[in-house]
């Protein structure tokens, strides 16, 4: 399975914003949006970082009497990326390894979605349960078989 498959599975809307912004109002988009983290766009739209909420945190703990002022330029990081045709496997091993709880998922350099840790768990669960299925019909019907 690759990246592609689980970003197609998830809405087609990808909430951004861009660099010049002001940092209340990412903080707005998150909120609203109930998610944890934001690609950062130039003007011409070209992917040039992440605002996530771990970074509002340390923005506020650093330059708490500068948060009116603060743009997301400011606050984001380099974006951490992986690309559509990478395998699940990869970039859950790459999640981990650079821990991230986001990746920016590129197409032919064309951002496509976020890849969260939890679309990674909301997979690997349902790869459980189907194998734990598949499991307990193999039981069963070598129970029936004796």
């Amino acid at each position: 399975m690759r990246v592609r498959d689980l970003i197609n599975a998830k809405s087609d809307t990808v909430i951004t914003v861009r660099a010049t912004d002001e940092l209340s109002t990412a903080i707005h988009l998150l909120m609203k949006h109930h998610i944890g983290g934001l690609p950062v766009l130039a003007h011409d739209g070209s992917v040039v970082g992440i605002l996530a909420e771990r970074d509002v945190v340390r923005a506020l703990y650093y330059k708490p009497s500068a948060l009116a002022a603060l743009r997301v330029q400011d606050v984001m990081r380099p974006p951490p990326t992986c690309d559509a045709d990478d395998s699940i496997a990869d970039a859950m091993y790459r999640m981990t390894e650079q821990r991230q709880r986001h990746f920016l998922v590129l197409d032919e350099g064309k951002l496509v979605g976020v890849l969260s840790v939890g679309d990674l768990l909301k997979d690997r669960l349902r790869q459980l349960e189907t194998e734990t299925g598949v499991l307990r019909d193999y039981i069963a019907a070598q129970r029936a078989a004796h």
